[in-house]
């Protein structure tokens, strides 16, 4: 019995794990990898697609795909510490070994993608999940809400009210991009290689406090955690309405949170830093919400999860697929490899995206036809069981 509740459960995760990534390579592809160089002289049509092809991408996936791989991290961080838990022990302490190991992951990552790397946010405050790790339900959910309530942002929004003068600190993150930039366009690779590993991975996580990413990923952290504890991935009646439940107030709650974030937009710097930032945090947040309801709902429709069964090979070797997409991309993009920037519009770049996309499919069920983990999810699962029989 308890194989047949597992294994639904799990798929759905896999699947809508291999979902995020596959939205992640799309907007990565978007952006050039952070490498803003684009066609200077498109014809009227292709640039009119273009920018739909850019509005459409960024308005279904992008701040949404992240904040799915967030909430499916805290999920794992359940499975593992349950099946520890089942044997009388606290994963806690080799938690924390794993996540030294996803420096490392993370490092060379952000050796080819110039704009730093979100596995080392996820390490930062992955840390929020070993403190809480045996906290009651109602604590993590609890604590899970106030972090994406984005408290930070509404500090300061009400201190400029107190005191009109009261400004953010500034993190110089617009100074450091462009420094990125410039090494980039330069077109050395091992400058390239030593600026993405030092002062990239600085911009990407300052840029995060800024975009108030630290504390909505930790509330994500601990709602997937939430969600592995009360079991809500796995498909029963009274979860399914649940998720029915959710894709409802969710899409309700999208369209005027939204229609706020642009207003605010239209107010003073200090009042889109902070309100407009939580606002802009909530929307992201409520559409990230109506994508895995949706997901989840469709998933229990056997047409549906056939349709998408090859997500579930994607997000099996999530870890691999994510890194090396950067690896790929750079070499398409950049000028130390193809440097196909200046010739790739939104709508070429998308292309290029999907390709790479089903060639990492193709590669993911040739390789788990032989291996039960990819690559990298094999050393990442190896070395945190050093010293143990796993």
């Amino acid at each position: 019995m308890e194989q047949l509740i597992k294994n639904p459960r799990i798929e759905v995760v896999d699947a809508l794990r291999g979902f995020a990534v596959m939205a992640i390579i799309l907007v990565h592809n978007l952006e050039h990898f952070i490498f803003p160089v684009y066609p200077t002289d498109s014809p009227a049509w292709l640039n009119v697609l273009d920018q739909g092809v850019f509005n459409g991408t960024f308005t279904l996936f992008a701040g949404k795909a992240y904040a799915i791989f967030a909430l499916l991290f805290g999920f794992t961080f359940y499975i593992q510490t349950n099946n520890q838990k089942r044997q009388g022990k606290d994963f806690g302490y080799r938690f924390l070994w794993r996540l030294v190991l996803l420096v490392g992951f993370a490092t060379l990552n952000a050796a080819f993608f110039p704009a730093g790397d979100v596995l080392l946010l996820f390490v930062v405050v992955g840390l929020v999940l070993f403190f809480t790790r045996n906290w009651s339900d109602k604590a993590i959910f609890i604590t899970a809400v106030i972090f994406l309530l984005q408290p930070v942002e509404w500090y300061h929004y009400i201190a400029s009210l107190v005191n009109p003068a009261h400004r953010l600190p500034d993190l110089k993150v617009s100074e450091m991009y462009a420094e990125v930039a410039e090494y980039t366009k330069a077109g050395n690779f091992w400058d390239f290689i030593l600026g993405n590993i030092t002062l990239g991975q600085k911009a990407s996580l300052l840029w995060a406090v800024n975009a108030g990413r630290f504390f909505q990923t930790a509330g994500l952290f601990l709602l997937g955690f939430y969600i592995g504890r009360k079991q809500l991935f796995v498909s029963s009646e009274k979860n399914l309405r649940l998720w029915v439940k959710t894709l409802i107030v969710s899409a309700i709650a999208f369209a005027p949170l939204y229609t706020l974030k642009e207003l605010i937009m239209t107010n003073s710097a200090i009042v889109q830093q902070t309100a407009g930032t939580a606002f802009d945090m909530w929307q992201k947040l409520a559409f990230t919400l109506v994508l895995v309801a949706s997901f989840v709902l469709l998933y229990q429709n056997k047409r549906f999860s056939h349709m998408v069964s090859n997500l579930r090979f994607y997000g099996k070797m999530s870890l691999t697929n994510y890194i090396s997409q950067s690896i790929i991309g750079a070499i398409i993009y950049f000028p130390f490899g193809l440097y196909l920037a200046p010739y790739c519009g939104y709508t070429v770049s998308l292309l290029i995206g999907i390709f790479t996309f089903l060639l990492q499919v193709r590669f993911c069920k040739w390789w788990l036809s032989k291996h039960k983990q990819g690559p990298l999810e094999y050393i990442w699962h190896k070395w945190t069981w050093m010293g143990t029989n796993k």
